[in-house]
């Protein structure tokens, strides 16, 4: 089953389901007790919101080799992770905001856990159990920052650095799917998440020892090789085989009171 969230001309705004193209309205949460009512709306009808509000979201660097040669790192021995702010989570068509402060902003295509089950210590044989579904994500990276800082919170973290979407997928299969990136219509980043040096199971045990997993918490799992700088103008698209594609365009950021 496909889960978004929407809003939509006549006023509704919250969860809904997707079947061939159709959208429904669902009465309770998707992490207790729900109801699907019948598919209401086209597609095109409807905006598609970030398709889960998390607390937070956790990324993990360097899990594709390729990804760290291309920075000359070495792969971690143990799942390298970091945190990303609630307030970087931007939907579908909305635009990657490039801050005044850096100068060199890059994408970064992956493919995006979310949980559907509070849990801490979690071992690898359970940490299926544990997932809501999957989505796509692109862990924008302001990579000169990143260099400077020893932590990577100020080039992970500025506001529209985490979109997600459209929706999440609860019958998805990680096990071998294309990882792709396009900038302008130019393929940017490919990889397979067959790739990766910890797979989805590894990551959720690892960081279920470190932090409570809870619902709607999303894991970022890697990026292959390909990131590049994107500038005002661009559109950045993330497709994943068999998920969906995530599409974003890209502005100039300017310092405002908000």
């Amino acid at each position: 089953m496909r889960w978004a969230r929407i809003r939509t001309p006549d006023g509704y705004e919250g969860y809904a389901w997707v079947h061939e193209g159709r959208v429904g309205p669902v009465k309770g949460s998707p992490f207790d007790e729900y109801e699907r009512e019948e598919l209401r709306w086209d597609l095109e009808e409807v905006r598609l919101l970030p398709p889960v509000l998390p607390r937070k979201i956790i990324g993990v660097g360097r899990n594709y080799p390729a990804h760290a040669a291309e920075h000359g790192a070495e792969v971690p021995a143990v799942p390298l992770i970091f945190l990303k702010p609630p307030t970087a989570v931007i939907g579908p068509e909305e635009p990657i905001r490039l801050p005044p402060q850096s100068r060199q902003v890059e994408h970064e295509a992956e493919l995006a856990v979310v949980i559907g089950r509070r849990g801490r210590w979690i071992s690898v044989d359970e940490a299926l159990k544990y997932i809501w579904g999957y989505t796509l994500g692109n862990d924008v990276t302001a990579r000169d920052l990143q260099r400077r800082d020893p932590q990577w919170t100020r080039a992970k973290g500025f506001d529209t650095f985490a979109p997600l979407g459209p929706w999440v997928d609860t019958d998805f299969d990680p096990a071998q799917a294309t990882v792709l990136c396009r900038v302008n219509g130019e393929v940017r980043q490919m990889g397979n998440t067959q790739e990766m040096v910890f797979s989805v199971a590894q990551l959720i045990a690892f960081v279920s020892s470190v932090m409570t997993l809870e619902p709607g918490d999303v894991i970022l799992t890697g990026t292959p090789a390909g990131v590049s700088p994107l500038h005002p103008g661009d559109v950045v698209e993330v497709e994943i085989e068999g998920l969906g594609v995530l599409r974003n365009p890209v502005v100039a950021d300017r310092p405002q009171a908000r």
